[in-house]
């Protein structure tokens, strides 16, 4: 009769980029948040459009975007004090501080026009993103 090999293997445990092994957890977890990102479409160069906080104004007042993408506004506070971003219509609202940026996903829109302010400064902080 033949010899019969019997082999074994022996399974070696993941690590991360630090060397640390990774439970299947850890590693089911790691593996969601990939698919989580993948999932997302990538925003092209142009679907991002900066608006300036200078003066408690937004400058450009007015964005027009394009209806039916999503879009990446910009927000960069020049001014030394917090601003922050809001609007019921898109249902956003974020703190921009002074002399900070933030980004902010909005869309996709449909065609028209959504107010949005600046809640620490109404008075003068008013503006508009145009979906066509």
């Amino acid at each position: 009769m033949g010899k019969t090999e019997t082999l074994s293997v022996r399974r070696e445990p993941v690590r991360d980029s630090k060397g640390r092994a990774i439970g299947r957890a850890g590693l089911g977890a790691a593996t969601l948040v990939l698919a989580a990102t993948l999932a997302v479409p990538a925003l092209a160069a142009d679907d991002s459009f900066e608006i300036t906080i200078k003066n408690h104004r937004f400058e450009p007042d007015a964005v027009t975007v394009p209806a039916g993408k999503q879009v990446k506004l910009v927000v960069t506070n020049m001014d030394g004090t917090p601003e922050e971003f809001e609007s019921h219509e898109l249902d956003r609202e974020k703190v921009v501080v002074g002399g900070g940026k933030a980004v902010i996903l909005i869309g996709p829109l449909e065609p028209g026009t959504y107010p949005f302010f600046g809640e620490f400064h109404q008075d003068t902080a008013q503006g508009k993103i145009i979906a066509e």
